[in-house]
């Protein structure tokens, strides 16, 4: 599928029809939004994947009983890192890992953390929430290439959600995102004009 058509096929679904989708089809999801783009690279966030439904439906009044949750084949949860500091650490070590000299990255890691030292913690929480938004732009996309739906949604409470999941307090979810194979039929997308979304200059 053209990636014009892939955008214009892509809809919010409200409603699955439960059908579970293939794991391989599931791990070549995960690669995609493992190569979304972040900032330094630091991919400041996890996905957790629900596919079992004992936990979707205790999810389901956490999410205002949006049918999506219960009938969804998987549920993506994007949740962002508060621990900034300790992401920087990890991602060194992966650099040291993979052989790269020091002096190779030494500046690369310092500005991270001069980012991380100069920048409050609740800007940091949101700067990290902004990554799993490009990385569900990903998923949201690659779902459709790959022959099933989507829909993002940021009507569930967090706090629940953080409960149910037996989250550390290092992760805040942010955005959820139910995938499987539609159960309802997409309406004509609207969009505003180009003159409403665009100023060229």
């Amino acid at each position: 599928m053209e990636f014009n058509e892939i955008i214009n096929k892509r809809y919010a679904t409200k409603l699955f029809n439960k059908e579970s989708i293939a794991e391989d089809k599931i791990e070549k999801l995960k690669e995609m939004i493992k190569l979304s783009a972040s900032s330094f690279g630091l991919q400041p966030f996890k996905v957790v994947i629900v596919k079992d439904q004992e936990i979707k439906d205790k999810l389901l009044p956490a999410s205002w009983n949006q049918p999506q949750i219960g009938s969804c084949s998987h549920l993506l949860i994007f949740c962002a890192y508060k621990n900034v500091d300790e992401r920087i650490d990890e991602y060194e070590n992966m650099l040291k890992a993979t052989g790269t000299p020091k002096e190779k990255f030494s500046v690369y890691i310092n500005m991270m953390r001069d980012f991380s030292k100069n920048t409050p913690d609740d800007r940091k929480l949101i700067w990290a929430q902004k990554q799993c938004y490009i990385a569900l732009g990903n998923a949201l996309n690659g779902a459709k290439a790959l022959g099933f739906d989507s829909c993002p949604m940021e009507g569930f409470s967090p706090e629940e959600y953080a409960k149910i999941l037996e989250l550390s307090d290092d992760l805040v979810p942010t955005i959820v995102c139910p995938i499987g194979y539609a159960a309802d039929e997409p309406r004509p997308k609207l969009r505003f004009s180009d003159k409403d979304l665009f100023v060229e200059l």
